[in-house]
């Protein structure tokens, strides 16, 4: 593994060309010892976020799957199945067991909408909504403690690299 604490900062930061000729992000990012040392940090990092939450599902007999359901009928309370769907970018058949077994654990509730009954609209009920927020908690408390440590221009930096990746998922 990449001792990513003691990698060279220059490799990590992606400067505009300046006058002592630093190369540009794009640049940067072509040399492979920067681009084991991101996927990895992405990696290690992504897994520390998911640890807790992992762990508190596991105990239930859920998973990450279950997990990213929760999260998206949590931020979209009332959504239907089509766009649960494409917030998750799977097909129907990846998704009906995980939401069944939701369902069947008495986490979420599926009702059909007033203006159409074909249409199913998704939320928690009241111990979905507690684990919903238990999970949440821990990932913000993390994020919090890693924010404050890191300070603002790390974390819009953070926010900008994600959310360009997000993007690129379309």
């Amino acid at each position: 593994m990449t001792d990513l604490k003691n990698f060279p900062e220059k490799f990590l930061t992606s400067p505009a060309e300046g006058a002592q000729g630093a190369p540009h992000g794009s640049q940067v990012i072509r040399n492979s010892a920067v681009q084991q040392a991101a996927m990895e940090a992405f990696f290690f990092g992504y897994q520390a976020f998911t640890a807790k939450p992992d762990e508190m599902l596991a105990k239930r007999g859920l998973s990450r799957v279950h997990h990213r359901i929760l999260f998206f009928i949590a931020k979209y309370p009332g959504l239907n199945m089509t766009e649960l769907l494409g917030y998750l970018g799977v097909s129907k058949q990846a998704l009906n067991m995980p939401l069944r077994q939701l369902i069947e654990m008495n986490l979420v509730q599926s009702e059909a909408a007033a203006d159409d009954k074909r249409k199913r609209l998704l939320g928690f009920t009241p111990e979905g909504a507690k684990l919903e927020q238990a999970l949440r908690r821990e990932q913000a408390r993390l994020l919090q403690r890693v924010f404050g440590e890191m300070g603002e221009d790390a974390v819009q930096g953070w926010l900008k690299v994600n959310l360009a990746l997000a993007a690129s998922r379309n």
